[in-house]
């Protein structure tokens, strides 16, 4: 399968968004894409331009310790550490029925449930993270992107940064390679998510553009 890459100005995303039939007043927009891929960047550069935007990470329903599954019993699962259960009761189903979502914010400090926050309906409400768009969920959704970008780049980018796993006494780079990284490829070829995207997108950064104003979409063809 081949593919072509284009640079395209963030106002043409935006446009699509504002404008793609949506199935109740709040357009719900799925980004998903694997860890350290570029989808937080995204979504968060989105925000800013179009403040009416709402964003909802699914790093905030990471389950608390005691009720997350053993790294054993995830070696053959994948995205269980996720209360994607949480998400459709809290947020994607309220919207879907014209209520506001209230959820609470998974604290990866304190490892535990922290403030409430409330998402509006009537505009456009981003979930933004790996497995947002599971196949339990993917219904809920009016527009799907799947930012893509290789395993090399993603396992950098994921292993500089994590201070907060390092504090716990756990090697950042065994839990990337071991059980975060293993269990998003089993979630690809389970359910293969970027299939069902209406959008594609290059999170590499290998493509020049400006990240603030422009975006790199993927084409993929035969």
């Amino acid at each position: 399968m081949k593919s072509q890459r284009r640079v395209l100005p963030l106002e043409y995303l935006l446009d699509e968004l504002t404008s793609f039939p949506r199935k109740q007043s709040t357009l719900i927009v799925g980004v998903d894409g694997c860890g350290a891929s570029g989808k937080s960047t995204l979504t968060r550069t989105l925000a800013q331009i179009e403040p009416s935007i709402s964003v909802v990470e699914m790093d905030d329903f990471y389950l608390p310790s005691a009720y997350r599954p053993s790294n054993d019993d995830v070696l053959t699962t994948y995205g269980e550490q996720y209360d994607w259960k949480r998400l459709h009761q809290q947020v994607l189903k309220p919207l879907s029925e014209e209520y506001e979502g209230r959820y609470q914010r998974y604290d990866w400090n304190l490892d535990t449930l922290a403030e409430f926050h409330t998402v509006p309906t009537g505009e456009v409400v981003i979930v933004e993270g790996i497995y947002s768009t599971r196949s339990q969920l993917s219904n809920f959704y009016d527009y799907r992107i799947w930012v893509q970008c290789p395993y090399e780049i993603r396992l950098a980018r994921g292993v500089a940064p994590d201070e907060a796993i390092a504090r716990k006494g756990e090697n950042p780079r065994e839990m990337w390679e071991k059980i975060w990284m293993p269990q998003e490829q089993r979630y690809l070829e389970a359910q293969e998510p970027h299939k069902s995207a209406n959008l594609i997108i290059d999170g590499s950064g290998t493509i020049e553009h400006d990240p603030k104003n422009q975006f790199v979409s993927i084409t993929l063809s035969e």
